[in-house]
């Protein structure tokens, strides 16, 4: 499928000197977010943007703090209550 994005000719030109490769940057911000969402696997992720392997979509992901099923907040305060536990 072709997706395309109209984008206002006076914004157009400063968001292509801010980021050239635009068309990607909203496709990895797609990706993660439908992620986050659970409308795609990583396994799905992995085939939308083209990486070679799990490991790159792995690490795309975690760049992007995109944990599956939790937030990093929560994943935070996971690991300060393990804490708390183990220093008993």
């Amino acid at each position: 499928m072709t997706v395309t994005v109209t984008i206002p000719d006076v914004l157009a030109a400063a968001l292509q000197r801010v980021q050239p490769a635009l068309p990607q940057v909203l496709l990895d911000g797609f990706a993660v977010e439908a992620y986050r969402e659970g409308i795609l696997s990583a396994a799905e992720v992995r085939v939308l943007l083209g990486h070679e392997s799990r490991w790159e979509t792995e690490d795309f992901l975690a760049a992007h703090e995109a944990w599956p099923g939790s937030t990093a907040e929560e994943v935070a305060a996971d690991g300060s209550r393990l804490q708390a536990l183990l220093s008993r």
